[in-house]
């Protein structure tokens, strides 16, 4: 019995078909600890956006602006014929109906002026804004006789402004409407949608007779975060943002002016300019207004490093990275006939793992750049002297901390690029893959 555990034990000592089935059942086991640390990753992100989240919903969330807008009561008639038993006749009864029409400018024109600041809790950071905007424009005449509705119909003394936005928590001043000569009061109304409703005062010029466009302005003051956008409602809408954030993002159904477009260290001007014909949607509604939040355009102002999406991003290349170190580690116990025992191979994996809990906990603190090169010479150091006591001498260590280091380097400049990151990373693999084919070349694979 102990002749046959030593003849085993013999095999797995000499034998290269066993040293690799350890090394990849090792390999295996450590992919264990690695999926921890991804859930640790993953975790601490979501932690990063309920803060996140948090901080804005204090200060102001997103904000997209739609108005103003005239909404018009009007009569409308509905006849039935009823029969009438007696006079055996029929007789029309005529049920007056109430509804509403909403007009949209013919030009709109907003101006608008963004302070950003950062925003901090604890470790965590979001960014935030104050927007300063100036809207005016005019409103064509009230004339719907294309829909049979006439003058008389109209209910003049019951027009109103309305003026729609996603977050009336951010606003800053007291709302007020100029139309005509007219200042307009403002005050939210209660609704179900998407974009809260703000109402005015009922106006008091009559625009019966008026055969002219009717102008308007209004001020508006409003804290927010995440984005600022518009609906272009105008007939012809143009807006122009100026800030002081340094990467925006515009998105939405339309993008700026490239020709006006500017983006500098010390913020960003853009201008943007949206023809009816560009959008799906008449001037005029009746019965209802639909939800037109889907056509806003405008400006994301986003955090660009996002160290936790980094630090990801570098953990998918964990099993890269320690099956490429064991097998160095390998390749160097066949060619040297050095015994590493199968627990100095679970230390010096472990050992790899603990990179990335090293630099997702540094990166919370600091710049990924400095985490990395923090958490990369730590591990490196500590698998080079490991190894020295493993490999004796100083031509395989310093083998080991070359390989490392070079892999640790590639993986870094993989994780910086966005269009060239496939191209680089295929063609770093298959330099790899020849170096090992190389340096394996003239390994006695017969003795097992």
């Amino acid at each position: 019995m102990e002749q046959k555990r030593s003849k085993f034990g013999n095999w797995l000592r000499n034998s290269i078909t066993a040293r690799m089935l350890i090394v990849g059942f090792l390999l295996i086991v450590l992919l264990i600890p690695l999926e921890f640390v991804k859930s640790l990753i993953n975790e601490r992100a979501y932690r990063q956006t309920e803060v996140i989240q948090d901080i804005n919903g204090k200060w102001g969330n997103e904000v997209l602006l739609s108005g103003p807008i005239l909404k018009i009561p009007y009569k409308t008639y509905k006849e039935e014929k009823i029969y009438n038993e007696k006079t055996k006749s029929y007789q029309v009864k005529t049920e007056v109906l109430y509804k509403n029409a909403y007009l949209l400018p013919d030009s709109m024109f907003i101006d608008a002026n963004v302070d950003s600041k950062p925003l901090k809790r604890g470790i965590y950071e979001s960014v935030v804004y104050t927007a300063d905007m100036n809207v005016k424009g005019n409103f064509p005449k009230i004339d719907f006789s294309e829909k049979n509705i006439t003058t008389d119909d109209i209910l003049w003394d019951k027009i109103t402004v309305e003026i729609r936005t996603s977050n009336l928590k951010g606003i800053r001043n007291s709302m007020q409407v100029t139309l005509g000569n007219e200042n307009l009061s403002m005050n939210p109304k209660y609704g179900q949608s998407y974009l809260n409703v703000i109402e005015s005062e009922i106006i008091k010029t009559n625009f019966a007779e008026n055969d002219n466009t009717i102008p308007f302005s209004f001020d508006i003051k409003i804290n927010g975060s995440g984005s600022l956008k518009f609906v272009p409602i105008g007939k012809e809408t143009e807006a122009s943002m100026n800030s002081d954030w340094h990467s925006p993002s515009f998105d939405g159904r339309y993008l700026p002016d490239d020709s006006t477009k500017e983006i500098t260290k010390d913020g960003f001007h853009a201008d943007w300019q949206v023809y009816q014909i560009n959008r799906q949607f008449e001037q005029q509604f009746f019965g209802t207004l639909p939800d037109l939040s889907s056509f806003g355009f405008g400006t994301s102002f986003i955090i660009p490093v996002d160290e936790y999406q980094k630090s990801e991003r570098t953990a998918k290349y964990g099993f890269m990275v320690i099956g490429l170190t064991l097998l160095v580690f390998l390749l160097i116990q066949l060619v040297s006939r050095i015994y590493i025992h199968p627990f100095q191979y679970v230390m010096i994996g472990l050992a790899l793992v603990m990179f990335y809990t090293l630099l997702i906990s540094i990166s919370e603190h600091s710049s990924f750049l400095k985490a990395y090169a923090i958490a990369g010479i730590s591990v490196l150091g500590l698998i080079t002297i490991y190894s020295r006591a493993i490999l004796k001498g100083f031509k395989f260590p310093l083998l080991v901390c070359t390989s490392l280091a070079s892999l640790y380097g590639f993986i870094y400049v993989i994780i910086q690029l966005e269009n060239y990151a496939l191209l680089v990373g295929s063609i770093g693999l298959f330099v790899i893959l020849a170096i090992i084919m190389f340096a394996s070349r003239k390994i006695d694979w017969g003795n097992d």
